[in-house]
């Protein structure tokens, strides 16, 4: 690809000559900013916006502004950038438009982060569908808006607006603007003390001053969904801290960042090996952590002596609160950092003293296991309870301490090479009688640096109908996929708590397929016609607008007579020709869980091959109206395993391997279906369309192996319902469990649920209710 303009000449020919000459005044800034690749995109995107027809200045703005969001967050977001204005096009003024572009610098430097930029657009494709109104006014206030919200802050405070005025437009626009009192009473229940983005440059050049090495570090996005956020964190040597903090008492906001800062670098400098967590129980591991965080604070204090009282002031612990054993190890945690802290409890006393005496072998993790072992046996004394939900530490910089524990699956020797560049394996294409010769390599591992593949098949000579790749081949693994869950007995989220792993979904056989569709024939002719007079057709004027598209000639002529009879003028002459198409992207989930393989009462076929049959009804009857959809469906072996199929994905035609991938699926393990469903959630956010509907496919409640709490996952999954719906997606269950009355409504809604108590006529109901909900 080229650096050189003239080259460019075709994707320029559309342009008008101010343009042009505007963006060869920009080119050497763009040159400096963009890779030839990123010049590429500027430019068809700049194309693409001409081509909009909505005039010269939405093409002059892309051309200034573009660089600036490319030198903020990287070149790999302008297409994103293109893709938002483009699909906002058909819903909004080029004058709002050219408010996105003229405002995503801000936006860009307010964020900081790829991410949360992608985050950001998706958020204004979902204002826009919802608060048309209040795109303009909350824009021209955007720089207001995030000097005092996190991007979590920004979106509840718009999804209040929106809700509350959805049809008064005038109030719509006074909140947006930030004219009503109401908007701002929720603008500051939503604002936080002091944002990340404003101090990250003072806490980097606070650390590299205290270790004379960098440390990067990142915000949480926590934020974006709850209001609490997550506590501060170490992962994979990155430092994560909160996108927000409060002042605590009369400590500034800044403060209590310099101190959390400070603590995770003390633990990336002091903390050389991990702690063993074998054999240790919950109550000995807590105890350990408090002295393991005690012991590298003092040998960070021992080199930087004002770090005490910058972490001291931030422990409000007192002799007074002895009702949990949270309590205690508060009191420890203040004890064994402050030498002017007065405490005669007996536990703090021996904690102390246990301490001290060890201050010669502090340069050893193993004193913290030593100690936290002991002075966890002496605790039994006490006969307090000890619940590791609740009796947490209250210091708000202390971090949640998962850096230095090692468990079973984690392997501290491959985090030391995290974020380095390793050896990559090389996939080599080679020919039958390479592939034959070398077949055998016992040596051969799965970090081998050559994996050899074949264009075709390989088949062994013995006739076995079994090629080699099903012989030996594995299946590939993807990245693992973590999202937090919600425990309803503490009111706070677990971040990264489940894992979802997406697993490639077996073949079966399409025969089945094709008899559903012969059995069904009666259906599927009935419901032609329907999905006919469903399908939209041409094109509708909307008139009477004060901006459009074009003007409105009759309109217009009106307004001139009143002019000459010297009346007042209706001012709205434009009007705007809108395509009357669906726009709407459904992700049908299945619950393939274990209990899917349960006979139907009184016939000799599975809930499994029920809703295999409604499915394929459902797909047939989306796939007739032309709306894009996808089918996935998952099952759970505990938190860290939640199996994730995609049997037919977004923008993968329903044909013979989505066909085959049904026919093939089976059921197994449990439900843990609120990460399953944030996992559907967001492959929908991923969607352009106006309008996403997530259908589960259901025959039980939320279940798990590892939890026995009946209510933890059902509230869980109504965490998982809300957050989808702040996103703008629509949630509904079909549940084919005949107690499901009893939880299903307090989840997903009094209106958004449906109880088959006839099994067997799920097949005919489906594809009607998706007809219902989608009209």
């Amino acid at each position: 690809m080229s650096i050189n303009l003239d080259d460019y000449k075709e994707l320029l020919e559309d342009l008008e000559p101010e343009s042009i000459e505007l963006l060869h005044h920009a080119w050497p800034e763009a040159t400096k900013t963009f890779s030839a690749r990123g010049l590429d995109n500027y430019l068809k995107g700049a194309s693409a916006i001409r081509g909009l027809g909505r005039g010269r200045s939405l093409v002059d703005c892309w051309i200034d502004e573009t660089p600036l969001v490319a030198k903020e967050i990287g070149e790999d977001i302008i297409s994103d950038l293109a893709t938002t204005v483009l699909s906002l096009a058909s819903r909004t003024s080029a004058s709002v438009i050219e408010l996105v572009l003229a405002t995503a610098p801000t936006a860009a430097k307010r964020l900081g982060d790829t991410q949360l930029f992608q985050n950001y657009l998706q958020f204004l494709n979902t204002l826009i569908a919802q608060a048309p109104r209040g795109m303009r006014p909350m824009l021209s206030k955007l720089d207001i808006l995030f000097g005092q919200l996190t991007l979590g802050g920004l979106r509840r405070w718009a999804m209040w607006g929106a809700h509350a005025h959805r049809t008064d437009y005038e109030e719509q626009i006074r909140y947006f603007g930030l004219e009503s009192k109401e908007s701002l009473a929720v603008l500051q229940k939503e604002r936080k003390g002091t944002l990340f983005v404003d101090v990250q440059r003072r806490i980097n050049m606070y650390l590299r001053a205290l270790w004379a090495r960098d440390f990067f570090m990142k915000p949480t996005s926590g934020d974006f969904e709850t209001r609490e956020g997550y506590k501060p964190f170490i992962e994979h040597y990155f430092i994560h801290l909160p996108d927000a903090y409060d002042a605590f008492g009369d400590v500034s906001a800044t403060e209590v960042y310099r101190a959390a800062a400070a603590h995770a670098a003390a633990h990336l400098v002091e903390t050389k090996q991990p702690i063993s967590a074998e054999s240790l129980n919950p109550l000995q591991m807590a105890v350990i952590s408090v002295i393991e965080d005690a012991r590298i604070e003092e040998l960070s204090i021992r080199r930087f002596p004002g770090l005490r009282k910058t972490w001291s002031l931030l422990h409000n612990a007192n002799p007074d609160m002895n009702a949990t054993m949270g309590d205690y190890l508060n009191r420890l945690a203040r004890a064994l950092l402050d030498p002017d802290y007065k405490d005669k409890d007996p536990w703090i006393v021996e904690g102390r003293k246990l301490f001290k005496a060890a201050k010669d072998q502090l340069d050893s993790h193993k004193t913290s296991w030593d100690i936290g072992v002991q002075l966890a046996h002496s605790f039994m004394d006490k006969k307090i309870p000890y619940n590791p939900r609740t009796d947490v530490l209250t210091a708000p910089y202390r971090d949640d301490n998962r850096y230095f524990w090692e468990f079973e699956e984690f392997d501290f020797n491959k985090s030391l090479s995290a974020g380095y560049d390793a050896p990559k394996q090389v996939r080599k294409y080679v020919n039958v009688m390479e592939f034959a010769n070398e077949l055998d390599v016992e040596t051969a591992g799965d970090d081998a640096e050559e994996i050899w593949v074949m264009g075709t098949e390989f088949f062994p000579y013995e006739d076995m109908g079994v090629s080699y790749n099903d012989m030996e081949g594995k299946e590939p693994v993807s990245a693992p996929y973590h999202y937090s869950e919600w425990d309803y007995q503490i009111q706070l989220e677990r971040p990264d708590w489940a894992t979802v792993q997406e697993k490639r979904a077996k073949m079966g056989d399409m025969q089945c397929i094709d008899d559903i569709a012969n059995q069904y024939k009666r259906e599927i002719a009935r419901m032609k016609f329907l999905l006919d007079a469903m399908q939209p057709q041409g094109t509708r004027r909307i008139r009477k607008l004060e901006d459009g598209d074009e003007i409105d000639i009759n309109a217009a002529i009106r307004s001139m007579i009143d002019i000459r009879m010297g009346m007042q003028p209706d001012p709205r002459i434009m009007m705007r020709s809108v395509r009357k198409v669906r726009d709407i992207s459904v992700l049908v989930l299945l619950d393939l869980s274990e209990s899917t393989n349960e006979k139907v009462a009184g016939h000799d076929y599975s809930v499994l091959d029920l809703t295999r049959q409604a499915t394929v009804l459902l797909a047939n009857a989306i796939n007739k109206i032309g709306d894009p959809f996808a089918i996935h469906g998952f099952c759970s072996d505990g938190r860290h395993d939640v199996e994730y199929f995609r049997f037919k994905d977004f923008d993968q035609p329903y044909d013979e391997t989505p066909k085959a991938r049904l026919a093939g699926m089976t059921g197994q393990l449990s439900t843990r279906m609120g990460a399953a469903m944030r996992h559907a959630t967001h492959y929908l956010k991923l969607q352009k369309s106006a309008k996403k509907l997530l259908l589960v496919i259901t025959d039980g409640e939320p279940a798990d192996v590892d939890v026995r709490d009946p209510q933890y996952l059902r509230h869980d999954t109504k965490k998982a319902v809300e957050e989808a719906g702040r996103s703008g997606i629509l949630t509904y269950c079909m549940s084919l469990d005949p107690r499901a009355d009893q939880y299903v409504s307090r989840i997903f809604g009094e209106r958004n649920y449906l109880v088959v108590d006839h099994v067997e006529r799920l097949p005919e109901k489906l594809p009607v209710l998706y007809a219902g909900l989608t009209r």
